[in-house]
């Protein structure tokens, strides 16, 4: 019997203990531990991509680190850190950093270990950001990589294979304000005939629809940096969609309180208050939920959008609310925007995990082949077909062998991709 559930309460992990090291000593001191073991993050994942029948390590009580260099262009953390706890200490710098996930409330090591993203695009996943990071493997050996040495790109979307990420240092810039609009009721049809534009229209954009209907989507939230020099543009842009500026705060699933979405109708605020879709003092989304998520290549991105809208009588019933979101490629061999521009196709369902994964394959096979699941949400794809979709996983594959030689860190979900 396992004494611990995800966020989401989707997954009982099946540990018999979960230890919280407060010093790096008993880190590695628990890591000499004979038998399997996984590190847990905030448990914001919706698979077994951290269960062990073995021992969860949690490094949430670690010593915070916060480092800001002195070019003021990088910051060492810890890993364990929430962006949520990051950001306000950024920002007392006057600092920010390119891009957040939709909530705040993921740790980075185990954001950037799957690959979760933002959205932008010109702004790469939260992975992307990651300049140097510090490995503690299995045998209790501290590995330091640095962005432009041989394992780095392997070694920071490391699904957990590698050992346990006491800190990260990343990319930072000057603060900056932004300010968030929401639009609703576009059309879908021009919104495929130009994704570009729209997805083009901020900084980060994102469209929600329920999928209720299939000739309009719900909302699309625009968040801008401020001064928003695309404001007229992106005015005459939406009008021509058919859309309409919302009147109030929105929530992306229709209905439901706004109250912990971050602020919305143009008002500008800090990058962190802003680029979030939910504040961290709250529940994000929709709590008892399960996640699941496609990336597809810019250029696939509008047969894919139109292989959903094809389903849109099978997705409705078991859906909350599907988010498209954008990202810009990247070299990290393991990220779904590996090599490739990537449009992310984000589906919230209800908590029905058995007709929800009864679907997927529906789903999966609408998709173009060159669909990548997010690491981190349920996915019912062949492991040996989402391999083949990684040009580098069996680097990725030799490297983790590298690191732990003696498989205490590989899993179920590990095995099943041959690590």
């Amino acid at each position: 019997m396992g004494i611990e559930r995800n966020w989401a309460g989707n997954l009982e992990y099946r540990a018999s203990t979960v230890t919280h090291p407060a010093s790096i000593d008993e880190l590695r001191r628990l890591l000499a531990h004979d038998g399997p073991m996984r590190m847990l993050g905030s448990r914001h994942c919706f698979n077994d991509i951290a269960d062990t029948d073995g021992q969860l390590v949690a490094l949430d009580r670690l010593p915070v680190v916060f480092e800001v260099n002195e070019a003021r262009d990088a910051v060492r953390v810890s890993g364990g850190l929430r962006y949520g706890d990051l950001a306000p200490l950024l920002a007392a710098e006057g600092l920010a950093l390119a891009n957040l996930a939709s909530l705040p409330h993921i740790s980075i090591a185990g954001a950037v270990a799957t690959g979760t993203h933002g959205s932008g695009d010109a702004i790469g996943s939260l992975a992307s950001a990651v300049r140097a990071l510090t490995i503690l493997t299995p045998s209790g050996e501290t590995r330091h990589l640095v962005r432009g040495d041989d394992d780095f790109d392997g070694a920071v979307v490391s699904l957990g294979a590698l050992g346990a990420v006491v800190d990260l240092t990343l990319d930072v810039e000057p603060t900056y304000d932004v300010a968030q609009h929401v639009f609703e009721h576009p059309s879908w049809e021009a919104i495929l005939a130009d994704l570009d534009a729209v997805t083009g229209v901020g900084t980060s954009v994102s469209i929600f629809s329920t999928w209720q209907r299939t000739d309009i989507a719900d909302q699309i939230w625009v968040k801008q940096r401020v001064p928003e020099a695309h404001e007229a543009a992106r005015e005459s842009l939406f009008a021509s969609l058919g859309a309409e500026a919302a009147v109030s705060k929105r929530h992306p699933i229709l209905g439901v309180d706004p109250v912990a979405c971050t602020e919305q109708l143009g008002v500008a605020g800090p990058w962190f208050e802003r680029l979030a879709h939910f504040k961290l003092e709250f529940t994000p989304s929709a709590g008892a939920e399960i996640q699941s998520e496609y990336l597809v290549p810019r250029a696939d991105a509008v047969a894919a959008i139109q292989a959903v809208r094809g389903l849109a009588g099978q997705i409705a019933p078991l859906l909350l609310v599907s988010e498209i979101r954008t990202m810009k490629a990247d070299d990290l061999w393991l990220s779904s925007s590996y090599g490739t521009d990537a449009v992310g196709i984000h589906f919230t369902w209800k908590p029905d995990e058995a007709a929800v994964r009864a679907f997927l394959p529906t789903l999966e096979a609408a998709l173009p082949p060159t669909a990548r699941p997010h690491w981190g949400k349920v996915f019912t794809l062949d492991p040996a077909e989402v391999r083949e979709r990684y040009p580098r996983f069996d680097d990725f594959a030799a490297l983790a062998a590298r690191f732990d030689p003696e498989r205490r860190l590989v899993n179920g979900f590990l095995e099943r991709f041959g690590l």
